[in-house]
């Protein structure tokens, strides 16, 4: 079965979504979480640090495997969601509402899909 994409996001290659406004919300989508696995413990980047677009900004540990986290914008993180460092499993139930994971002042975008885009490349589908 296809996993679903929010059409008002958009997306990374690296399967993060990115929510427009201002600061945006960053999480990743259900294709990374259902790869991924069982997430049991998530190492985000902190409040004040400076994180780069398509590059590492923390890790998703799984029952399967580590993957890197990796931003799909450069700026500022304001706010990180620490309820999903107590609770990591809330990406896997969630990824697109309670398992978000940071919050950031964007100053420059990284290469970014529509939702469309994403879904024809990774095999999902756009479900509003």
């Amino acid at each position: 079965m296809a996993q679903g994409v929010r059409a008002h996001l958009r997306y990374s290659i690296d399967h993060e979504w990115l929510e427009d406004g201002e600061p945006a919300r960053v999480g990743i989508t259900t294709v990374a979480a259902d790869a991924l696995g069982e997430v049991v413990f998530v190492d985000l980047p902190e409040v004040g640090a400076q994180v780069e677009a398509g590059e590492p900004c923390g890790e998703l540990e799984s029952t399967k495997s580590v993957s890197d986290l990796v931003s799909p914008v450069s700026g500022t993180v304001v706010a990180v969601n620490e309820a999903v460092v107590d609770e990591p499993g809330t990406i896997n139930e969630d990824p697109y509402g309670a398992g978000w994971l940071f919050t950031v002042t964007v100053s420059a975008e990284g290469d970014l899909l529509s939702a469309q885009d994403y879904a024809d490349k990774f095999d999902a589908v756009v479900d509003g």
